[in-house]
């Protein structure tokens, strides 16, 4: 099993073109930044993570920016969103900017994507579109998006997207296409995933038990006919896990474990570099 690290990707944060080369120097796999535009004032919408919102959440730098910078300072370090509000996006504009990225990091990049819990939020962008119709959005989303990636002529008319064949260039160099993750949880969300995505992103906290959900998961790909191998599993992991808790994620079926999601004093500067230390040991041991 591979260790990533997520970044809140603040102005506050270790800037990330110094943390992708601390983690490249510790042999850490992956690093992994997230997305909130904006955070509207007036919200009815809970924090998933309970009780107040942190405030790094209002604070996150660009994604795709972010992680160029770390690309650049890094040689074999995997980037990835973890993840792109996708239908908080210009569709065409982020295929390109994704593509881009990829290219220019030599195929480094895996382009995870959820379609978010803030009702507030996908409304200042998509004030047409209902909440409620956000997993039917975000499936034709990626559709186009693949489509955009790998079409000489693409083209989609959906519910939710329609554009008439165009040209848009360059083609990531990833074949067929970087891997497209959904960050979804809940029975609808779950059901996607295995329908349509390429990998499966979950964070361990919205699960009672995450191990088990892991296993449930594989079975559950069986179940639809699905080669459950065919999906990998990165579990994006909040808090400070003892290795056991990682050892059993990796026993359970999980290739990758990202550390720090979500955590509220992590990214900091002078926080980032010893957290990075105390779990910097057990990479090889659970490679």
């Amino acid at each position: 099993m591979d260790i990533g690290f997520f970044s809140m990707n603040t102005d506050h944060s270790l800037p990330i073109d110094r943390l992708a080369r601390e983690l490249e120097e510790r042999g850490f796999e992956s690093l992994w930044v997230g997305e909130h535009s904006h955070i509207p004032v007036a919200r009815e919408s809970p924090y998933p993570g309970g009780g107040e919102l942190p405030e790094a959440y209002t604070r996150m730098a660009d994604p795709f920016v972010s992680l160029m910078a770390a690309g650049a300072a890094t040689t074999d370090l995997h980037l990835g969103t973890g993840v792109c509000l996708i239908l908080e996006r210009d569709l065409i504009a982020t295929a390109l900017t994704a593509a881009t990225l990829d290219r220019l990091t030599d195929g480094r990049f895996t382009m995870g994507v959820g379609c978010g819990w803030n009702v507030e939020e996908l409304r200042t962008h998509q004030p047409d579109l209902p909440f409620r119709h956000r997993y039917g959005a975000m499936r034709e989303r990626v559709a186009a998006l693949r489509s955009l990636w790998t079409e000489d002529e693409p083209s989609y008319h959906g519910d939710h997207v329609d554009f008439d064949p165009i040209l848009l260039y360059p083609k990531p160099v990833q074949t067929p296409h970087p891997p497209v993750m959904l960050g979804n949880w809940g029975p609808v969300g779950i059901r996607h995933v295995i329908e349509y995505a390429d990998e499966w992103g979950p964070v361990d906290s919205f699960f009672e038990d995450p191990v088990r959900q892991v296993q449930e998961f594989r079975q559950q790909c069986e179940d639809a006919g699905r080669d459950p191998d065919s999906l990998p599993i990165t579990i994006f992991a909040t808090a400070q896990p003892p290795i056991g808790r990682l050892a059993a994620y990796k026993e359970a079926g999980a290739v990758r474990t990202v550390l720090a999601t979500g955590h509220p004093g992590v990214h900091l500067a002078d926080k980032a570099l010893p957290f990075l230390d105390r779990y910097a040991d057990a990479i090889t041991e659970l490679a």
